[in-house]
């Protein structure tokens, strides 16, 4: 039997042993890089339920299930460089700065992203920015917190 390779680490990592446990609910990911790897990870493998269910709480029955799965099946991956990553003076929230990179074509292009991630219950989430928010400032916060969302994640979206 063949090695397999991690997509988020190209040849460094074995997927059995990097993002493999994350998609499979064998463990959770302990810091928004590792979060935001194996959330490339699983678009490669086609884990649109890990796609889900790694995004804010809040934000979830809204994603375009469909269109992620597409997006996902029809790209043709190549590569993901991490370029950065800051955790903010709370602890809770994150960005990761990264350049994933695939084929269209025969030209290698790069989707070039800083995300937004928070940190709730022991899990980090994603923070999609594409989602639409009618949401007010005032209510619970999407990630879950039980804090107002103004007081939370609203300055990271």
């Amino acid at each position: 039997m063949s090695e397999v390779y991690c997509p988020c680490s190209g040849h460094s990592n074995l997927y059995a042993a990097c993002c493999q446990p994350l998609h499979e609910g064998q463990s959770k990911a302990t810091t928004a890089v590792q979060l935001m790897r194996s959330r490339y990870s699983a678009f490669v493998k086609h884990n649109i339920d890990y796609i889900v269910q790694t995004t804010a709480i809040g934000q979830q029955q809204q994603l375009d299930v469909s269109a992620l799965k597409e997006w996902s099946i029809t790209t043709q991956w190549h590569h993901l460089d991490v370029l950065q990553h800051h955790v903010h003076s709370d602890k809770r929230h994150a960005y990761v700065e990264f350049k994933a990179y695939f084929m269209q074509a025969t030209q290698l292009q790069a989707h070039h992203e800083t995300s937004a991630f928070v940190f709730v219950n022991g899990q980090w989430y994603f923070l999609d920015p594409t989602v639409e928010l009618n949401y007010s400032m005032k209510k619970p916060c999407i990630c879950g917190s039980g804090k107002k969302f103004k007081a939370c994640c609203a300055t990271f979206l």
